[in-house]
């Protein structure tokens, strides 16, 4: 979280998901997967993009393959409707460029052009294209009209391009670069029509699950490499997509801080309202794990009012809410106890205290006795300092003593047990 919020301090200091995209004939019956997704947030008051005449080449790595795929377009925090004059999407070679002959044209309803309206979202029809699994994918948008990007995911981690003004290059295999971004304006998904039993894991969390502390451009977050593992594993658990449903400085009880945050609503709604509409509705999820909590802890009195430090019963009622939600749909659902963050101020002091952090442990012992998930990834063990247990361990520390580096997120991915996944 530290290097995306720390960044913007100085900046500032569901209308329900309609899926409005027919899905085109014959596109019925396929059994859609996501292999890529984002969650959306909301823009950060004086750091709101503009984009006019222009093509955003978004770059993105999927986890399963397939020979169909669509995109999801968001407009969830529009201010009025998004005019989307085209789409491609194809296989990415090198930097903003694409392989010649993967182009692919995108419809919505047959045509190239289409108007979202504010608050909703929608799919592209299908396009046939060969998807490897763990590939890059770079999806071009034209935005013919000035457009200001109030829905998009500000974390990306991944380089991505924007075009100089003028006419529409998203079939371009060489990209005329104007400059680069890194976050993922408007694009939340990218689904591929899947052999039968196929299946999503959705890792619902904040920035640990974003990747903060990782390498841009490595897909080194935890989830990226837990996907590396299903495909090295081969059958069953290369037919398992990874959905990565991080959000920088999301919180399990609340939302973003109220006005007058210097964030706006960008830090999203709860983890408990996101559920809902960002694991349930994802196509055929099969597991869930949370990563979520430490900033329940760390943001009251930093960056949101002392008032909404939570304890840890509020907290576990919490945990076992979306515990009982998850099988109640069917799904398997996975924890991770809270890691170390003694040190943790780079957004101020106070993120770490003692009495926090008497919180976090209350709350990783019932965890580690807790009944309600169907496994428990201990990431506070396998990060933490054993000389030292409110810290993390040196060689897992990104620089801000709260996010694991590209070593300690490896270390989290080969520490989940594939077996959980086996059917």
């Amino acid at each position: 979280m530290k290097v995306y919020l720390r960044k913007l301090v100085p900046i500032a200091l569901l209308v329900a998901a309609q899926q409005a995209g027919a899905i085109g004939a014959g596109q019925g019956q396929a059994n859609w997967v996501g292999t890529w997704t984002a969650a959306p947030q909301a823009f950060v008051p004086g750091a709101l993009a503009t984009y006019d005449k222009q093509t955003l080449r978004l770059i993105v790595h999927g986890s399963i393959a397939g020979k169909q795929l669509r995109i999801r377009i968001s407009n969830l925090y529009g201010e009025q409707a998004l005019q989307i004059g085209a789409a491609h999407i194809a296989l990415r070679d090198q930097g903003a460029d694409i392989q010649a002959g993967t182009d692919r044209e995108l419809l919505f309803q047959g045509r190239k052009e289409v108007r979202l309206a504010a608050g909703s979202e929608l799919f592209s029809d299908a396009v046939a294209l060969d998807v490897p699994a763990g590939a890059d994918l770079a999806v071009s948008i034209y935005l013919p009209s000035p457009v200001r990007a109030t829905t998009s995911h500000l974390l990306a981690m991944q380089t991505s391009y924007v075009s100089k003004p003028g006419a529409d290059f998203g079939a371009a295999t060489k990209f005329p670069v104007g400059k680069t971004l890194q976050s993922w304006p408007f694009l939340t998904g990218v689904e591929v029509a899947a052999p039968s039993g196929t299946a999503a894991l959705v890792v619902l969390g904040d920035s640990q699950i974003d990747g903060d502390g990782s390498t841009t451009d490595s897909n080194h977050r935890w989830p990226d490499r837990l996907a590396e593992r299903f495909r090295q594993a081969g059958a069953p658990y290369d037919g398992i997509a990874v959905l990565n449903k991080g959000l920088v400085g999301n919180r399990l009880l609340h939302g973003s801080p109220p006005l007058p945050s210097p964030f706006g609503q960008a830090l999203g709604p709860a983890a408990e309202k996101r559920f809902e509409s960002e694991v349930l509705k994802e196509d055929n999820v099969r597991y869930v794990v949370l990563g979520i909590g430490m900033n329940d802890l760390g943001l009251p009195g930093v960056i949101a009012p002392r008032s909404e430090l939570v304890g840890a019963s509020s907290l576990i009622a919490s945990y076992k809410r979306l515990a009982a939600a998850a099988h109640q749909h069917g799904l398997k659902i996975f924890v991770c106890t809270l890691g170390p963050s003694e040190g943790a101020d780079a957004l101020g002091p106070g993120y770490y205290s003692d009495s926090k952090d008497s919180i976090r442990q209350a709350v990783n012992a019932w965890m580690r006795e807790s009944s309600d998930f169907d496994g428990l990834i201990d990431l506070d063990q396998l990060l933490r300092d054993p000389d030292h247990p409110s810290r993390l361990l040196a060689r897992y520390d990104s620089g801000d003593h709260l996010h694991p580096n590209d070593v300690g997120y490896a270390a989290v991915a080969v520490a989940i047990p594939l077996k959980w996944f086996a059917s």
